[in-house]
């Protein structure tokens, strides 16, 4: 009897073979650190090096051997990108759109995707697939007729033309409505609506806290396609009212170009997009984290 209410002691999940171990001692070996080194260096460069030259005399950027170690006309340098052109307009518009822009994206794309993953209605994959179709059409194709629309409303020259065209992406619903449809069990969901919630406290109270790590991600994607977009700006405002990188392309547009005001305005123009990633950075990784790691 005593043996028949034994129970058969668990078995322990077979560990990690000495050949696995030995692979992973290999892979993070001393090359594998080298090599991320040289990657971090390689990234970081062209920031550093635009940091130095534009601490530096115009003569410097032909100086042989190269000049590395920044010098003391920064601020000699800002002073004159200010003074060539209206770049304290070109940043606070930039902000502006690149702001309006992220805050939109990322709402309208939690809620999209949230429908999109978690509710049932008609049609519902026919839209998605319609919405991830609107991906393979060129962005050139549709700068003509949207020109002429912004020029019906009366928008040409001003930033609502940058603002209203990117204030939902195909890609932001795509990726959210991914991650939703694994990020929350549907058992979640119904033993809210048992307890007498709706969709909308659902999303706000369930979902929402949830897509955080990925709203994080997201947000900072669409912050530097917002901040870094050329060829629509460039298209529908005027130079008296740029961003920042149509003020870019006008610094460097004369017959001689003094590379040490661009790469000043550059550098200016970086300042941003760093604030962003040490503002969120955790939030950022953990997100990106949680997507490369399944289970």
């Amino acid at each position: 009897m005593t043996a028949l209410l034994e129970r058969p002691a668990p078995v322990k999940p077979a560990g990690p073979s000495s050949r696995a171990r030995r692979l992973a001692r290999r892979v993070a070996g001393p090359w594998t650190y080298a090599a991320l080194i040289a990657i971090l260096a390689g990234s970081a460069f062209p920031v550093y090096w635009s940091f130095v030259v534009s601490s530096q005399t115009p003569d410097a950027i032909d100086s042989v051997p190269p000049v590395l170690v920044p010098g003391g006309h920064l601020f000699e340098n800002i002073a004159r990108v200010f003074d060539t052109t209206d770049f304290a307009l070109a940043m606070m518009n930039s902000i502006i759109v690149a702001g309006t822009v992220t805050v939109s994206v990322v709402l309208f794309s939690t809620l999209a995707g949230f429908a999109f993953a978690k509710l049932k209605f008609r049609g519902r994959n026919v839209l998605l697939l319609l919405i991830i179709a609107t991906q393979a059409i060129p962005t050139e194709l549709g700068i003509i007729p949207l020109y002429m629309m912004m020029a019906e409303f009366g928008w040409a020259g001003e930033i609502h033309a940058v603002i209203v065209p990117g204030l939902v992406t195909a890609f932001g619903v795509f990726f959210m409505r991914q991650y939703f449809e694994r990020a929350i069990p549907n058992e979640l969901l119904e033993a809210g609506r048992m307890d007498g919630c709706h969709s909308l406290r659902l999303f706000w109270h369930v979902a929402l806290p949830a897509a955080r790590p990925a709203a994080a991600v997201l947000g900072l994607f669409t912050f530097m396609q917002a901040w870094n977009d050329f060829f629509w700006p460039l298209v529908v405002l005027v130079p008296e009212n740029p961003t920042v990188q149509t003020a870019l392309s006008t610094l460097a547009s004369g017959y001689t170009t003094d590379y040490t005001l661009v790469l000043t305005a550059a550098t200016i123009g970086t300042v941003p997009v760093l604030v962003v990633f040490l503002l969120f950075g955790r939030q950022i990784v953990g997100g990106i984290m949680s997507g490369a790691v399944k289970g």
